[in-house]
């Protein structure tokens, strides 16, 4: 997939790009796997902001997706349809009983392609199977992170993961992030990497467009009083922060460990910032 460039017809025009919207085969979505999506605008039940720079942006439904096939099930892609609320494309798909579902596209799906799942499925794009199924070395996505639950990591465009190794009931699998973790060999993935790779690459160009996606702006610290911000106040001149960068409420930003389910350390076999500490 290539990237649109703009004339620079204005100064926002310049540099701006946009995805190239040629592989997408319809413009309406089907009405029975949409719902209402409601905008919370970063607001919790009691109306306050938890979370902040939220609001506003244009209006969207939301696609109901398929991450959890049944075992056996055969459909035929129909259209490649554009999803507001992610960055991957998504694949209509009619199934043999005559339901429709919406699944990720998987990179070069092509409308008319059969989809299998199961253990006896073909290794081919698109297709989904357990990991026991599935070829060391192979590279897949939309993986399951417990048997049934379906598809948990890696769902964003541009992205795959890897099987390292298999050993006893579980696998080994590279992600994205450089991880390597283990999984159990019932979970599926879906086979190939996830379309719309060049999304990274495209320049907003103005504020407009994340206006538009919902996004609102955003003050920096350095420039609120002190009373508002640990980073704020100052005799005027610009200077840098003697202490480490904290959040409005104090706590730190750069360094400092947030994770919280510690009970799932035991699946990490390489962490994610093993290369950064080499």
């Amino acid at each position: 997939m290539a990237i649109k460039a703009y004339k620079p017809t204005t100064p926002s025009r310049r540099g701006m790009t946009s995805q190239d919207t040629s592989e997408i085969t319809t413009k309406k979505p089907l009405r029975s796997l949409l719902v209402t999506k409601r905008r919370t605008n970063g607001r919790n039940n009691q109306g306050r902001i938890t979370t902040r720079h939220r609001g506003g942006g244009a209006r969207r439904h939301y696609r109901l997706i398929n991450f959890n096939f049944e075992a056996g099930m055969t459909a035929v892609v129909e259209h490649i349809e554009y999803d507001p609320n992610r960055s991957a494309r998504i694949a209509r798909i009619k199934d043999n009983k005559g339901v429709y579902h919406y699944i990720l596209a998987a990179k070069d799906m092509t409308i008319g392609q059969t989809i299998t799942s199961g253990e006896e499925a073909p290794i081919e794009t698109g297709n989904r199977l357990p990991l026991r199924s599935i070829p060391v070395g192979s590279t897949i996505h939309a993986i399951e992170l417990q048997p049934g639950r379906g598809a948990q990591i890696v769902r964003s465009a541009g992205n795959s993961a890897q099987l390292m190794a298999k050993e006893g009931t579980y696998a080994q699998v590279r992600l994205p992030s450089g991880e390597v973790r283990l999984i159990n060999q019932e979970c599926t993935a879906s086979m190939g990497v996830i379309g719309n790779e060049q999304h990274q690459n495209i320049k907003i160009g103005k504020a407009g467009r994340n206006r538009h996606k919902g996004k609102r702006p955003t003050v920096r610290g350095v420039v609120m009083n002190a009373v508002d911000h640990p980073h704020g106040g100052g005799d005027g001149g610009r200077h840098k922060m003697a202490k480490p960068p904290r959040t409005p409420w104090g706590q730190k930003t750069l360094g400092l460990k947030t994770r919280r389910r510690k009970n799932t350390s035991q699946f990490i076999v390489r962490s994610r910032h093993a290369a950064k500490r080499k």
